[in-house]
């Protein structure tokens, strides 16, 4: 954001920053907040500690011992946010993502660092990876897509990290933080944000977590709705085979001793048959073979417009079934996309009701594009990722207050968009930031023109 812009907004600024007094105990942390919100507003190229300590006449220690050492209440402060989210920016048809990001990172000392798969640069490479809870919800008329983001977690791996408790207190690690699977931060995230009053009206992700078929399950008992991307090899039924609660005939043997051998067979099971006709298959394969996606053509859908045009993908769409200990589900969605370009084809999996249109289901499959521009804005235009910390609490801390003035630059780009005829997106990144490309969003998928 420019200085200019900046300074017209000072006054809002500190009016929506001291909703967050109370989080703090001195006066003087509370203008730390300031100067740290403001630094990540500027068009600093660099948003790190040193760099936005100068630029407001500030020793690079106070904010660093604001982050690592001073005692203010940052749970209360993540809480705050959610609550405002949920109040104030509420849609029932809001799209929440989980998703994960990866800070490339020098040395061994920032926590969680270590050699792994790295997003931001396509190959593996020394960095910490952060799982996220992100959310678009529709504004009022004219005011486009609202982003914000609900809350952040480090992803500590196991071997390097979890096992090694010297290296997890050298880096300010409690002692009862360990290794946790990506699904099970992501659910962690889901309920404190339920709590702090934020509706998840949809819920998307990747299949990265859409391969955890728990992560789906735990999902449908929090009562959440999703369409969520899911790998080929992920198995299912297209019609659910009959099960069985007990053992209508022994398969077990006796000995001429009186011995029983063979192993017990747990119920409730799928009824077995000859051949594999209720075995469960693989959505790829379903989706290849399964009569009941070869007997529909494929149906086009005008999904959104990028850079390069619009974008159409070639739909099917069943009912599916998936696995829980042993036997089906109730029916779910199983979505086939095939783009209309390249061939590629991707596989997605719903618990909405049966009677869901086909074209909001498409519309919360493919916005993950729009909700994971609430990391890139971050990343563009406040400095996520350029943090340089030892300290897990620095970490966290920086994370919420990033959510904090991520949050204020979206309300103050949606009261901007309010006078203004023509829609208009988030702010440009500054500095050696990268621009973000324009989208043309569109409300609904509609299928495509012949």
């Amino acid at each position: 954001m420019e200085a200019g812009s900046l300074g017209k907004l000072l006054p809002d600024l500190e009016r929506f920053l001291g909703r967050f007094d109370d989080c703090f105990i001195r006066s003087e942390q509370r203008e730390s907040l300031r100067c740290y919100v403001k630094g990540q507003l500027s068009d600093l190229p660099r948003k790190s500690i040193e760099p936005m300590a100068l630029a407001a006449d500030l020793p690079p220690r106070n904010l660093q011992q604001f982050l690592s050492l001073h005692h203010w209440d940052h749970a209360m402060l993540r809480d705050r946010v959610q609550q405002i989210i949920g109040r104030e920016h509420h849609d029932p048809e809001a799209v929440s993502i989980i998703d994960e990001t990866y800070h490339a990172k020098k040395g061994d000392k920032t926590p969680g660092v270590q050699r792994q798969w790295c997003g931001t640069k396509g190959t593996t490479d020394n960095c910490t990876v952060t799982v996220h809870l992100t959310q678009s919800a529709v504004g009022g008329a004219g005011r486009g897509k609202f982003r914000c983001m609900l809350d952040s977690e480090l992803f500590l791996p196991a071997k390097t990290w979890s096992d090694d408790r010297d290296r997890c207190r050298k880096a300010g690690i409690p002692d009862d933080m360990v290794y946790r699977a990506k699904p099970t931060i992501a659910l962690e995230l889901i309920d404190r944000a339920r709590r702090n009053g934020v509706h998840l009206g949809w819920l998307t992700f990747d299949a990265g977590y859409g391969k955890h078929t728990g992560f789906m399950h735990a999902l449908e008992e929090r009562g959440v709705m999703y369409v969520g991307e899911v790998p080929g090899h992920l198995t299912g039924w297209t019609k659910p085979p009959p099960v069985m609660l007990k053992e209508h005939a022994s398969v077990r043997r006796k000995t001429p001793s009186g011995e029983t051998i063979g192993r017990p067979r747990v119920f409730p099971r799928p009824k077995v048959l000859p051949g594999d006709m209720h075995k469960a298959k693989s959505v790829a394969n379903l989706v290849k073979h399964s009569p009941v996606f070869t007997s529909q053509p494929w149906t086009t859908y005008h999904v959104k417009d990028d850079d390069g045009g619009p974008v159409v993908w070639a739909v099917k769409a069943a009912s599916f079934h998936t696995k829980r200990e042993r036997v089906p589900t109730w029916p779910h969605w199983l979505m086939a996309a095939r783009h209309t370009l390249s061939g590629e084809i991707k596989y997605f999996v719903s618990n909405a009701p049966s009677g869901t249109p086909l074209e909001k289901l498409l519309q919360v499959a493919f916005s993950r594009w729009g909700v994971e521009r609430c990391v890139e804005d971050a990343n563009g235009e406040l400095g996520f990722s350029h943090f340089e910390v030892r300290n897990y609490t620095s970490l966290l801390r920086h994370m919420i207050i990033t959510a904090v003035s991520l949050l204020f630059l979206s309300r103050a780009t949606a009261s901007l968009r309010e006078n203004k005829s023509v829609r208009d997106d988030l702010p440009v990144a500054t500095g050696n930031q990268r621009p973000h490309p324009r989208y043309m969003e569109r409300r609904t998928a509609e299928p495509a023109a012949a």
